[in-house]
């Protein structure tokens, strides 16, 4: 679920529909391609940079410094941004037309043994009343993106998803 990171509205429409804070929110910025890192994020070092560009696009989030030009709804308390590259033409080619990152956030299923929504017909049939629309890509996986957290002196993966980060 996700929507343009400068439409404040809709940033709250997503929150709303996820039941949390935006200020709270862990929402990271699907991004097309790596020139978004620096229009929000603080300056990475060579070798961070070079961990990264080894991993996309792919299935990480990259908890990085954020800048100033982080919409200030975003920040709240928080200092970081989550980057993602996402090997995903449809959302890629989406984020290249709009020109701007998508605010993304996991749909979670209400069913006890599904941790995410993955089906597009059932995603469809929840949320059509409350969204302008819904991108059938296929059935997604049940399996998150790798969160690597490159804040500290040393990375620290938060997360182990799919993605086997490659130093």
């Amino acid at each position: 679920m996700g929507c343009d990171i400068t439409n404040s509205r809709a940033v709250e429409v997503v929150a709303r529909l996820k039941g949390i804070d935006v200020e709270k929110s862990n929402f990271s910025f699907i991004c097309s391609d790596l020139s978004h890192l620096s229009v929000y994020s603080r300056p990475i070092s060579n070798p961070v940079f070079k961990v990264i560009r080894r991993n996309t696009p792919g299935p990480f989030t990259f908890i990085l410094e954020a800048n100033n030009n982080v919409p200030k709804y975003f920040k709240g308390r928080k200092k970081t941004v989550g980057i993602r590259v996402p090997d995903n033409n449809i959302i890629c080619e989406i984020v290249r037309e709009l020109g701007n990152p998508i605010v993304s956030t996991s749909i979670h299923d209400e069913d006890e043994m599904l941790e995410y929504s993955i089906d597009p017909e059932l995603i469809h049939e929840k949320y059509r009343e409350v969204t302008d629309l819904v991108i059938d890509g296929g059935t997604g996986e049940i399996v998150p993106s790798t969160i690597v957290d490159f804040t500290g002196e040393e990375p620290v993966i938060l997360r182990q998803g799919k993605g086997i980060l490659q130093w």
